[in-house]
């Protein structure tokens, strides 16, 4: 399958990534990818931008280099009740939004059933669009019902190839990765292939994620990097119900 967007990276604005936006789309332009979201962390994470960061974002250019750009934020379940960095307000500046389980931000090793409440809560709000690395062992999750609630409401989850990667932090991300995926296959849900990008040599690179895509055998309809048009449409949709 050919992939031709890039749903998660980050930029020297989330305090530990080591290249610009224009740096960032410039290496999505020589992958020959026709999608680019940036998707820096939100405030709560350690280090990284400022609320007026994201309130700024409409300045920046939606096509660099021939790629389209989406700009949105990498948010931070703060709670087991869904609550997450960013207000909606400002949300609905943004064209996109992940939310994901951060060390720094929710504390590690509790039960499934409230991290998988706190992402099932924090899905109904209509400008998040993506849970991202849903994967990782030390925030077990109840990947049925994780499922079947982005299915229902229209959020896609993520395979996270910088989780795939050989030595990744975080912990049995292939096994909790393949988990998730056949549950999806089973209930057929979509998902996004993110390469969560904190530098340019890792924009477009999906190839982790891609072989457990195969090996699984996934079908590539419910892959969303196949068609950026699909992607921006399935986006849209759900915001547009706000």
């Amino acid at each position: 399958m050919n992939y031709l967007l890039d749903s998660h990276t980050h930029t020297v604005a989330s305090g530990h990534a080591y290249a610009t936006l224009l740096e960032m789309a410039r290496a999505a332009a020589d992958q020959r990818l026709e999608l680019l979201c940036v998707t820096d962390h939100a405030p709560a994470m350690e280090h990284t931008t400022c609320r007026d960061y994201f309130a700024n974002t409409h300045i920046i250019d939606r096509e660099l280099f021939g790629v389209q750009m989406m700009i949105g934020t990498e948010l931070n379940l703060l709670d087991c009740e869904g609550t997450v960095d960013l207000d909606d307000g400002l949300l609905r500046k943004l064209d996109m939004a992940i939310v994901s389980l951060h060390t720094k931000c929710i504390p590690p090793h509790g039960s499934a059933e409230g991290y998988t409440n706190g992402l099932i809560t924090a899905m109904k709000n209509p400008f998040v669009n993506i849970i991202g690395h849903p994967d990782d062992g030390r925030y077990p999750l109840d990947y049925p019902a994780l499922v079947r609630a982005a299915g229902e409401n229209g959020v896609l989850l993520e395979v996270n190839n910088s989780s795939l990667a050989p030595g990744s932090f975080r912990v049995n991300a292939p096994v909790h990765c393949a988990e998730m995926l056949r549950q999806c296959k089973s209930q057929g849900v979509a998902v996004v292939v993110g390469s969560d990008a904190h530098f340019v040599s890792s924009v477009g690179r999906h190839q982790y994620a891609e072989a457990l895509l195969k090996e699984l055998d996934f079908p590539e309809e419910l892959i969303m990097n196949r068609d950026p048009a699909a992607f921006r449409a399935f986006i849209n949709r759900r915001r547009d119900r706000r």
